[in-house]
């Protein structure tokens, strides 16, 4: 049996710091389940602070490495990022008409996210004239879409004439990207020549953006070679880099890469997940920790690594009770099952993405007392202090008092205990990176030397 994959090109510069170009954009095309193949245009000294030197690759070899490709591989999807001059943009114009069907997707890379020139300004016109007629997608953010256009763009209406002025210079579709816009929420618009469509997801608070533009345009081409409708390329894109940015790297001193890795880290580890839960339960069971279980019970949660949502957190649906002092599971670990205790999971991996297990165990003094002895960090928070529009949101609570201790103390303590309130029950909340760790460090809070 023979066995293949879409064959997705990407025409764009070397990042010899990893995280945009050729280098992020085959990383991308392999997450997706395509097949990389490139032809690199220009060599950049570059790393997250800045591009210190560019080196153009000659125009007849950027020739001959296309022509290489076609003539072996079934291609069925295109990228291009960084052109550079005038004289490659028509090289790879050239080379590309006479594939027409060719699903071509345009990243008018111009500027690098240091603020360093990657297009030289003479070449601006000769991708609009000889490119974009081929495209079936341009991907321009606010800065780029201006230089295509000539005019400012201040609103929305501003955002949509420049689509329609794009579209006129021969491209099929336009999606304008809102990164460089302000506020909570992200907006990219799309035109098709007839309709726009928005697709809008949260803005996270992060410098670690570097090779965004070059990781959306290399996602959409897979997904074009994966055979799906651009509208749905672009929002299987959309929740890629979602995740990608969320927990983008700190790697470097200055702008550091999305995380390319992200989204398939965490779904393949669905499995070793509950498995892993389970043995923590199955072990803390077989002690005499009854007395440790509060009277609302007690859940252990282990989340997907970059987990976002309740549904990426495991907990024991029913919780684990008190039977005869011995805890007693009331089923098997699955996904979704506890949101309360998700929840604290979620918003310490906000600021930890290594702590992903959360267990809450009885207040009480001597445990207390116990972990302190043992040389735990223990941090508190009082409900009295729990501003009134939280209160009044049922399940707000949790949230609230795990940032205010983790946002205070800027270290992700191993214990984080509330006396509790009117109708609210103190309790104790152990942190760690694995479920195992956690069920040891409640023993030995609750006084119970692990077997």
């Amino acid at each position: 049996m023979k066995y293949t994959r879409p064959v997705v090109l990407t025409i764009a510069g070397s990042d010899s710091g990893g995280g945009a170009g050729i280098q992020a954009d085959l990383k991308t095309i392999t997450i997706h389940g395509c097949f990389g193949i490139s032809a690199i245009t220009a060599l950049t000294a570059q790393n997250t602070v800045g591009v210190q030197d560019i080196f153009p690759v000659p125009t007849d070899f950027i020739r001959r490495q296309l022509t290489s490709l076609f003539d072996d591989f079934a291609i069925a999807s295109a990228k291009t990022g960084m052109l550079h001059s005038p004289e490659i943009v028509r090289v790879v114009a050239d080379t590309l008409r006479p594939y027409p069907d060719l699903k071509l997707v345009c990243d008018p890379v111009m500027v690098a996210k240091s603020g360093d020139r990657l297009l030289e300004d003479d070449a601006i016109q000769s991708l609009k004239t000889e490119l974009l007629p081929l495209t079936t997608v341009v991907t321009p953010n606010i800065p780029e879409a201006e230089v295509l256009w000539g005019h400012s763009i201040h609103s929305e209406p501003d955002k949509e004439r420049a689509c329609e002025a794009i579209h006129n210079m021969g491209a099929k579709t336009v999606l304008l990207k809102g990164g460089h816009e302000g506020g909570d929420l992200c907006t990219d618009l799309f035109f098709d020549g007839e309709s726009f469509h928005r697709f809008t997801t949260q803005r996270y608070p992060t410098q670690n953006t570097h090779g965004t533009g070059c990781t959306t345009s290399a996602a959409i081409a897979a997904n074009l070679a994966l055979g799906k409708e651009i509208l749905t390329a672009i929002s299987d894109t959309k929740t890629y880099m979602d995740t990608a940015i969320h927990f983008a790297l700190s790697i470097g001193h200055g702008h550091g890469p999305t995380d390319h890795f992200a989204a398939i880290q965490r779904e393949s580890s669905r499995y070793s997940v509950l498995q892993a839960l389970t043995e923590a339960v199955e072990y803390f069971c077989s002690h005499p920790a009854g007395d440790l279980i509060p009277e609302v019970q007690t859940n252990l949660a282990y989340g997907l690594p970059f987990a976002l949502t309740h549904g990426e957190v495991a907990a024991i649906p029913g919780r684990i009770v008190s039977l005869k002092g011995m805890p007693h599971a009331s089923g098997c670990p699955m996904f979704g099952a506890s949101r309360h205790i998700a929840t604290i999971v979620l918003t310490v991996l906000q600021f930890s993405p290594e702590h992903r297990s959360v267990m809450n165990i009885r207040y009480d003094p001597t445990f207390l007392k116990n972990a302190r002895n043992l040389g735990f960090e223990i941090r508190s928070f009082s409900r009295e202090n729990e501003p009134k529009e939280i209160k009044s949101k049922e399940g707000s609570t949790l949230e609230w008092g795990t940032r205010e201790v983790l946002t205070r103390y800027k270290i992700i303590p191993d214990i984080i205990f509330d006396k509790g309130g009117v109708g609210k029950e103190p309790m104790i909340r152990v942190l760690g990176k694995t479920p195992m760790e956690v069920v040891v460090k409640a023993l030995k809070t609750g006084g119970i030397q692990p077997r």
